[in-house]
Protein backbone atom coordinates (compact mmCIF):
# COMPACT_ATOMS: atom_id res chain seq x y z
CA UNK A 1 0.00 0.00 0.00
CA UNK A 2 1.40 3.38 -0.98
CA UNK A 3 1.73 6.17 1.60
CA UNK A 4 -1.02 8.12 -0.18
CA UNK A 5 -3.43 5.17 -0.04
CA UNK A 6 -2.55 4.54 3.62
CA UNK A 7 -3.24 8.18 4.54
CA UNK A 8 -6.54 8.16 2.64
CA UNK A 9 -7.56 4.88 4.32
CA UNK A 10 -6.73 6.29 7.77
CA UNK A 11 -8.84 9.40 7.16
CA UNK A 12 -11.76 7.35 5.81
CA UNK A 13 -11.55 5.07 8.85
CA UNK A 14 -11.72 8.14 11.10
CA UNK A 15 -14.67 9.53 9.12
CA UNK A 16 -16.64 6.27 9.28
CA UNK A 17 -15.76 4.88 12.72
CA UNK A 18 -14.74 7.74 15.01
CA UNK A 19 -16.23 10.98 13.70
CA UNK A 20 -19.89 9.85 13.98
CA UNK A 21 -19.40 9.35 17.73
CA UNK A 22 -18.13 12.91 18.22
CA UNK A 23 -20.20 16.10 18.27
CA UNK A 24 -20.03 18.24 15.13
CA UNK A 25 -17.36 20.77 15.95
CA UNK A 26 -15.66 21.70 12.68
CA UNK A 27 -16.16 25.37 11.92
CA UNK A 28 -15.27 25.01 8.25
CA UNK A 29 -16.74 23.55 5.08
CA UNK A 30 -15.55 21.10 3.91
CA UNK A 31 -14.81 19.49 7.28
CA UNK A 32 -11.19 19.32 8.39
CA UNK A 33 -10.93 15.60 7.63
CA UNK A 34 -12.49 16.03 4.18
CA UNK A 35 -10.20 19.02 3.51
CA UNK A 36 -7.15 16.91 4.42
CA UNK A 37 -8.38 14.07 2.21
CA UNK A 38 -8.84 16.43 -0.74
CA UNK A 39 -5.44 18.06 -0.13
CA UNK A 40 -3.70 14.66 -0.07
CA UNK A 41 -5.39 13.68 -3.33
CA UNK A 42 -4.46 16.98 -4.97
CA UNK A 43 -0.94 17.61 -3.61
CA UNK A 44 0.32 14.30 -2.21
CA UNK A 45 0.83 13.04 1.32
CA UNK A 46 3.43 15.47 2.67
CA UNK A 47 1.87 18.71 1.48
CA UNK A 48 -1.67 17.41 2.04
CA UNK A 49 -0.99 16.45 5.66
CA UNK A 50 0.73 19.79 6.28
CA UNK A 51 -2.24 21.66 4.80
CA UNK A 52 -4.64 19.55 6.86
CA UNK A 53 -2.63 20.12 10.03
CA UNK A 54 -2.67 23.88 9.48
CA UNK A 55 -6.43 23.71 8.89
CA UNK A 56 -6.98 21.75 12.11
CA UNK A 57 -4.95 24.32 14.07
CA UNK A 58 -7.17 27.08 12.65
CA UNK A 59 -10.36 25.20 13.57
CA UNK A 60 -10.94 26.54 17.06
CA UNK A 61 -13.56 28.56 18.97
CA UNK A 62 -11.80 31.82 18.07
CA UNK A 63 -11.97 31.13 14.33
CA UNK A 64 -14.78 32.48 12.21
CA UNK A 65 -14.75 29.34 10.02
CA UNK A 66 -16.79 29.21 6.83
CA UNK A 67 -16.12 27.98 3.31
CA UNK A 68 -12.43 27.14 2.86
CA UNK A 69 -11.74 24.94 -0.19
CA UNK A 70 -8.43 23.28 -1.03
CA UNK A 71 -6.60 25.63 -3.41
Amino acid sequence: MSPRNAAVAAIKLYQRAISPMLPNSCRFYPSCSEYTLLAIRKYGVVRGVLMGSWRIMRCNPFSKGGFDPVR
